[in-house]
């Protein structure tokens, strides 16, 4: 066997020994792959579910939220309409203001008195 032998041989160790590596690699990042695939069969199976429940729990959310909402129209409306009473008795009837003033400042005029006698 001569040098041109010897160094074949070497060449066809030295090829073996690197499809085997690659034959190495190739086959765990298969395993990888199936391990993603299947972390991510079963994060999707989970997440579904979640999903529906978190839907459902905002739909359960949103009923008691739309009567709060009614109810605070209603507050709303009810405070426009005193405010607009009150300014049409206001701008219409100045003289009956001017008197039911009288009448408070009278009122709490005698109860102030009323605590002065009591002590």
């Amino acid at each position: 066997m001569g040098p041109g032998g010897v160094a074949t041989i070497v060449a066809s160790c030295a090829l073996m020994i690197i499809a085997l590596a690659v034959a190495y690699v190739i086959i765990r990042v298969g395993r990888l792959i199936d391990e993603a695939k299947a972390s991510l069969k079963v994060l999707t199976d989970e997440a579904a579910p979640l999903i529906d429940e978190v839907n459902t729990t905002v739909t359960l959310i949103n009923g008691p939220l739309k009567s709060i909402n009614r109810i605070t129209k209603n507050a709303e409306d009810l405070s426009d309409k005193v405010n607009e009473v009150t300014t049409s008795f206001i701008s219409k009837n100045g003289s009956a203001v001017k008197v039911a003033g009288a009448l408070l400042s009278a009122a709490s005029m005698k109860k102030s008195r009323s605590k002065k006698k009591a002590e």
